[in-house]
């Protein structure tokens, strides 16, 4: 009964919140108001969206190709299709269920390419690290150009940006002595437990044996250079948003990565966090929601239609093997 109401809380009570984010968000507007967030929207300029999507795939495209490079020392390759499908699953089941879709990728390879999950989950895990690095340098130079209206939103609303690196070094912590706390048991099921965690590690610890480590790093850049670009361009689509200033971008930027780990994939929060940060920057709300709404709903089409398509098309692609 308990990991049922686990479960149940895990799953539904971030997707309930971005709900009832949605409903608050439109119900406390004026009726003028919701017929301006509406009309930014359906007067956004198509071009710019799908250029938008299109640096999205692209920044999905390099990720699937560099994981290659952390499942290379542990003596695998697998098929860049595989990677790449398993990647838009995992992000399609995040929608649903929030980080299960670093479990789902790794099942997939472990199914289709004969990886262990173990050792394919903890080379996820090193690829988080790289990427929360990565976010938080983004987040500084944020920081330096913008200092003290960055630190006014997050102070508003309690965000403290430098907890996801705090929290993966507490786990990653909690994981050593875990595994140093076993590795004496010889309890059949320590055992096992044992032989997860040893394995969890070495995936980990891919990221460093790689042999092209420069690769790795070009595609992490690439990566996150393609996400600043797929927030940019949106900027484009409406004409209240085309003066956004650099920093306006930065701080906009910063506050959305952080807003999508909030609720399932962002849904609710990304439009209120833009549309409330936007407006330190001279935007109205209902121009910065629609910028919002824009670009957390198109990048979400794009997730739902190639993460559909992926888990369809993966038995299919592999029914020879």
């Amino acid at each position: 009964m308990k990991k049922k109401l686990f479960r149940f809380t895990k799953t539904f009570l971030p997707l309930l919140l971005g709900v009832f984010l949605i409903w608050y968000s439109l119900s406390s507007a004026t009726p003028q108001e919701r017929e301006e967030l509406w009309n930014n929207i359906k007067l956004a300029e198509l071009e710019w969206v799908m250029l938008s999507v299109f640096f999205g795939i692209l920044s999905h495209l390099s990720r699937a190709y560099r994981w290659k490079y952390l499942l290379e020392p542990l003596g695998f390759r697998p098929q860049f299709a595989n990677s790449f499908m398993a990647v838009m699953g995992g992000y399609l089941a995040n929608l649903g269920v929030p980080r299960s879709g670093e479990v789902l990728r790794a099942a997939t390879v472990s199914t289709y390419e004969d990886i262990p999950f173990d050792k394919a989950f903890g080379t996820i895990v090193s690829e988080r690290i790289a990427d929360v690095i990565m976010l938080l340098l983004i987040t500084l130079f944020g920081f330096l150009i913008q200092t003290e209206r960055l630190i006014l939103y997050f102070s508003e609303n309690e965000i403290n940006p430098f907890i996801s690196l705090g929290l993966l070094l507490l786990l990653l912590g909690f994981g050593i002595a875990f595994l140093n706390l076993i590795r004496r048991s010889n309890h059949p099921f320590m055992v096992k437990i044992r032989d997860f965690a040893i394995g969890l590690l070495e995936g980990m610890r891919s990221i460093l044996k790689m042999k092209h480590k420069k690769g790795f790093l070009i595609h992490t850049f690439f990566i996150w250079i393609m996400y600043l670009l797929m927030f940019y361009v949106i900027k484009y689509a409406l004409p209240e948003t085309e003066s956004l200033t650099i920093a306006g971008f930065m701080a906009a930027f910063i506050v959305g990565s952080f807003a999508i780990s909030t609720t399932n994939g962002g849904i609710g929060v990304y439009p209120i966090a833009m549309g409330a940060v936007l407006l330190l920057f001279g935007i109205n709300q209902q121009a910065g929601e629609a910028f919002g709404w824009i670009m957390w709903g198109s990048q979400t089409l794009m997730v739902i239609i190639l993460g559909g398509l992926s888990l369809l098309f993966l038995p299919l692609y592999n029914q020879k093997k």
